[in-house]
């Protein structure tokens, strides 16, 4: 049977978005189709049907780089048309709250100063994202800008690509030895590499929200790298996938064809032999609020309130940059740095401590059920903030908040299979994120809200008795020696008995009758050993919704109607 392109394919077909544009001030932004809306992303407008009076519209900013200047004047138009403003996890910038009627003026105003809106949503290269101390930490090896700036400026405006490729592209490249965040969530990634005694980098291909980027045992040297980008964008937009819209990532090109295929796209076009990969030049390293840079100056990490910012902050930081004549920059850890300071110091105070901690926009989003950014109110903020464990936090599956790639990650959803509580969130543990080995592995499909901070707590407490100083480590030598569901059980019995009994590193690797015998050791007399047959899984159900069950209404989430099915 002949394969159908998929809707959005079929709007590309009878329209080119360059050519939609060319009536873009003539559009009613109060009666929009749904062929409008899949246009307006392309050009950094987003709107659904269902919140059609509602627009959002996001702001690339190539490597985090924005000047004071810029950031003070995107603080004006946030002031003048109240809306609400937050940081990307890609280094952008979204506007929230925006009216239909004020939308092309917003538009207009925003791509005048000198930034650009265009391919920040939709079937686009999105922004491309480096290391927010490029160039300047002690870390950087080769500054990567100018490759960022050579292909943001091939991407902007080019008629074939425009809102044309098969599904969004995330690129990441990093010259640093050692990173503020991981990039191996990226479609493609750029990591500083050594062969021959020479930087450069190796390339990783198919990573996303919840999947690791893979080596595609490739080494460019620094000149080569935009060539390489070309050939990769054109490959993808020849041979990717255009027909079930959700298996159109190159993770799912990748998956379905393999990276010999994939590679083999790329050369056609790169019209050279690759060189295979070096050696991958990547540590882990935990970076203080203020951290010295190669020319004795220093960077201060400004931590967002989970990437919410306001005009008069934005305004304040803008001043202090100016003053300081230092530089400003996004990270994708959604927090601004700020380059350049003689000293270690600053009149700017950081409003939370959530510098680990990643969230997606929570219910700014239509695809969010919940105001995540509040929500991290549930964790356990000095605790996380101690020991500087990763935390990504989701509205949805669609992993904006790059749950999978964290320590701990949390997806917020709906529920109702806990009595009478309205939300919670699914729980994932000990992704080895640095160098892009694994992702997290669930932990709880759900734990009320309610619940999560004694959970997330006793999570910590188990890590600070394995004497491990880092998570990451702790995960890979400890936790991830431990099957998915025995670490599950392991927890909630801690949690039953009230206990905090730790585990140590196992000595046969995800074995259901070792990881028995540790747990009859431990617990022999809970109850739940009764639903422990071939595996674990009965008895995590049974003993998650006796612990976690409200009797009676929820004193945090009450919802509008009573429910009485609790399935």
């Amino acid at each position: 049977m002949e394969k159908k392109l998929n809707k959005r394919e079929r709007y590309k077909a009878q329209l080119k978005p360059i050519d939609y544009y060319k009536d873009f001030e003539s559009i009613d932004f109060e009666s929009l189709g749904e062929g409008d809306r899949f246009y307006l992303q392309d050009f950094g407008i987003f709107n659904t049907d269902f919140l059609e009076d509602e627009f959002t519209i996001r702001i690339r900013i190539p490597g985090g780089r924005v000047t004071a200047e810029q950031f003070q004047s995107i603080a004006v138009i946030v002031d003048e048309y109240d809306l609400k403003i937050i940081l990307t996890a890609r280094s952008g910038i979204q506007l929230h709250n925006i009216e239909a009627d004020d939308v092309l003026d917003i538009h207009k105003r925003i791509n005048a100063l000198g930034v650009s809106t265009w391919q920040s949503f939709g079937d686009n290269v999105r922004n491309i994202v480096t290391d927010a101390y490029d160039g300047r930490g002690k870390y950087s090896k080769i500054e990567v800008y100018p490759i960022v700036m050579a292909m943001n400026d091939y991407i902007i405006e080019n008629p074939r690509y425009v809102g044309m490729l098969p599904r969004r592209v995330s690129v990441g490249i990093s010259g640093n030895s050692t990173n503020v965040t991981s990039f191996f969530a990226n479609d493609i990634y750029f990591g500083l590499a050594k062969k021959n005694g020479e930087f450069g980098f190796n390339v990783y291909m198919g990573g996303k929200n919840t999947e690791v980027a893979r080596p595609a045992d490739i080494f460019l040297k620094e000149d080569e790298v935009f060539n390489f980008f070309k050939a990769f964008v054109e490959a993808f937009y020849l041979h990717g996938s255009r027909y079930t819209r959700s298996k159109t990532r190159i993770f799912h090109m990748i998956e379905e064809h393999g990276m010999d295929s994939m590679r083999a796209h790329i050369q056609s076009e790169y019209k050279k032999d690759f060189e295979s990969a070096g050696e991958l030049i990547l540590e882990k390293a935990k970076f203080s609020e203020f951290h010295e840079l190669k020319d004795e100056t220093f960077g201060f990490c400004y931590q967002t309130d989970c990437s919410r910012l306001n005009a008069k902050e934005i305004k304040e930081i803008a001043i202090f940059a100016t003053e300081h004549r230092a530089e400003i920059r996004f990270g994708i850890d959604q927090n601004i740095y700020i380059l350049g300071l003689k000293e270690p110091s600053s009149t700017l105070k950081s409003p939370t401590i959530t510098d680990t901690i990643l969230t997606c926009a929570g219910n700014l989003c239509p695809y969010a059920v919940w105001s995540i950014k509040d929500d991290t109110s549930y964790l356990p903020l000095e605790k996380i903030n101690e020991h500087q464990i990763q935390v990504g936090f989701s509205g949805c599956a669609k992993g904006c908040g790059r749950h999978r790639h964290t320590d701990i990650g949390l997806i917020g959803l709906k529920t109702n299979n806990f009595g009478d509580t309205d939300g919670g969130a699914r729980v994932f543990l000990g992704a080895q994120h640095t160098e892009g080995k694994s992702t997290a592995r669930q932990l709880f499909s759900m734990v009320p809200f309610v619940h999560l901070n004694s959970v997330v707590s006793l999570v910590i407490k188990l890590f600070e008795l394995s004497g491990y100083k880092g998570f990451e480590e702790y995960s890979a030598d400890i936790l991830n020696k431990y099957s998915e569901d025995f670490v599950s059980i392991w927890v909630l019995a801690n949690l039953e008995t009230n206990k905090s009994i730790g585990l140590e590193r196992p000595q046969k690797e995800k074995n259901f009758e070792y990881e028995k015998e540790l747990l009859r050791k431990e617990f022999p007399d809970l109850d739940f050993w009764q639903h422990v047959d071939e595996d674990f899984y009965p008895a995590i159900s049974y003993l998650g919704k006796k612990l976690w069950t409200i009797e009676g209404e929820d004193p945090h989430y009450k919802p509008k109607v009573h429910r009485t099915n609790f399935r």
